[in-house]
């Protein structure tokens, strides 16, 4: 893993990533993912999945792969690595270092392997040394916690500065999307507030604008 050359090209615009509510029905979700995707340039999509047995949750994710995918979006489960190459999706996000390391040699290099609620700066260098495709910072634990946003602010910043992997800045709320560009996240993902706007498609189009960097000229 090395660190990000001093002379670095321009910087590319992030992106946004969506994280679903747990889906238990793939055809009444569609609808609103399908809005979600049409609305604006979609890096990828994190699928979370109501319990249910195995045929069930590979059927899920089968139905709703192509409305991603045909986007040229990646469709990447939570967790569930197993699951991935008999559902067709792109990769898995992993909670926690363990879980990750655990994970990965099932997924690379054919799948994408993600990895967040790492505890450390450590955690996430070792991940990237592990061959993490990217961090999240942010992402709450399942109780619902998360850092301050300051400190998650402080944590993207430093990402940034010092590696080539890329970084997610995990948004809860509207209100974090600019703070975490400004603060050089990559991709910023969109939390469960986004499957609660009234107009899902008109949320996207302002995350989108949020996201975006001023053109430089030079």
């Amino acid at each position: 893993m090395a660190s990000r050359p001093k002379q670095a090209e321009p910087r590319p615009q992030p992106r946004l990533y969506l994280i679903t509510p747990p889906v238990a029905d793939a055809a009444a979700f569609s609808a609103p993912l399908a809005a979600a995707l049409a609305a604006g340039d979609i890096a990828a999509v994190l699928l979370r999945l109501e319990e249910a047995d195995e045929r069930s949750l590979i059927n899920r994710v089968k139905a709703l792969c192509p409305a991603v995918q045909d986007k040229g979006a990646a469709l990447l489960l939570d967790g569930r690595a197993n699951l991935v190459t008999r559902a067709g999706a792109d990769g898995a996000h992993l909670s926690g270092l363990t879980a990750f390391t655990d994970a990965i040699e099932g997924l690379k290099p054919e799948r994408i392997a993600g990895v967040g609620r790492l505890e450390s700066r450590h955690d996430a260098m070792t991940a990237a040394e592990t061959g993490a495709d990217y961090v999240m910072f942010g992402e709450p634990d399942v109780s619902g916690a998360r850092p301050s946003f300051a400190a998650i602010e402080e944590r993207v910043r430093w990402w940034e500065e010092v590696f080539e992997i890329p970084c997610v800045g995990y948004a809860a709320a509207a209100g974090e999307i600019l703070p975490l560009v400004k603060a050089g996240a990559d991709f910023v993902a969109l939390g469960d507030w986004l499957w609660r706007e009234p107009d899902i498609a008109a949320a996207i189009r302002s995350a989108a604008a949020q996201s975006r960097l001023p053109e430089t000229v030079g």
